[in-house]
C-alpha cells in the first residue's frame, strides 16, 4: 500500500515541477537602458525620459529577451566617448552624449524580423536635455506605448512592446507585457524583486505538492 501511494504521489509531482520550471523560464522582449562607468555597463536606475546625462557621458540601449534586470544583456562594443564623439566638437550651450545602440541577436528578434547592425552616435543636444531627447535626435523613429514604454528605436522592432516570451524565443502571452517596467525607460525593473525570489509558479507548485503529500499519507494510514 505504501509503495503504491508513493508511486502515485511521484507521478502527480513530476508535472507540477515541470510546470514550475516553465514558469521560471518566461522572460520579456524589450529595450533595456544602460550607463557606462569607464569600461563597465550598469543598468540604469531611472528611465531615459528622466535621465539627464552630462557632457561626456556614455549611455547604451540593448534589445534582448531577459527575465529581469539581473540577467539582461548589456550593449556590445568597446567604443568610448572620445571615439564616438571624435567628429563632434564641443559647442556652447550644448552637451555631447555618446550613445551605443545594440539591436540584439536574431534569437532575440520577433518572428519575421531581423535586427539591424549595432550603431553608435554622438548626440549634441541642449544642456538640460534628457537621454530620451538625445536618443530621438539620432535614432528616429522611436515608438512608445501608452504607458511610456520604449518599444522601438530606429523603427526596430516594427511591432510588439515588452511582450512575454518563452525560453525558445516565441511569444507565450502576446497580451501580457512588461507593463510600466520601462515607463520612463527602466525596462525590467518591475521584475527585480522576482529575480531573487521564487516564482509564483514554483510557490503554487510547492503548495500543491504539500497537499498531495498529506493526502497520500492519509490514504496509507486509512488503508492500514
Amino acid at each position: 500500500m505504501i509503495r503504491r501511494a508513493t508511486v502515485l504521489f511521484l507521478a502527480a509531482l513530476l508535472p507540477l515541477l515541470a510546470g514550475a520550471g516553465q514558469a521560471q523560464a518566461a522572460g520579456y522582449r524589450y529595450w533595456s537602458f544602460w550607463e557606462r562607468d569607464g569600461s563597465a555597463w550598469t543598468y540604469a536606475t531611472v528611465g531615459p525620459s528622466l535621465s539627464r546625462p552630462a557632457d561626456g557621458d556614455v549611455q547604451g540601449f540593448r534589445f534582448s529577451v531577459s527575465e529581469d534586470s539581473g540577467d539582461a544583456a548589456k550593449p556590445r562594443g568597446a567604443a568610448g566617448f572620445d571615439t564616438i564623439c571624435a567628429k563632434t566638437p564641443a559647442k556652447d550651450g550644448t552637451k555631447r552624449v555618446a550613445l551605443v545602440i545594440d539591436f540584439g541577436t536574431p534569437g532575440d528578434a520577433p518572428s519575421g524580423e531581423k535586427p539591424p547592425a549595432g550603431r553608435t552616435a554622438c548626440a549634441q543636444v541642449a544642456e538640460d536635455a534628457t537621454t530620451a531627447e538625445a536618443l530621438a535626435s539620432v535614432a528616429e523613429p522611436l515608438r512608445y506605448d501608452s504607458n511610456a514604454l520604449l518599444c522601438a528605436i530606429a523603427g526596430y522592432p516594427a511591432k510588439g512592446c515588452g511582450e512575454q516570451v518563452a525560453t525558445d524565443g516565441k511569444d507565450s502571452s502576446p497580451t501580457e507585457t512588461a507593463g510600466t517596467a520601462e515607463t520612463a525607460g527602466t525596462a525590467g525593473s518591475a521584475e527585480d524583486d522576482g529575480g531573487s525570489g521564487p516564482s509564483v509558479g514554483l510557490i503554487a507548485g510547492a503548495a500543491v505538492v504539500v497537499v498531495l503529500g498529506a493526502a497520500a499519507v492519509w490514504q496509507v494510514r486509512r488503508r492500514a
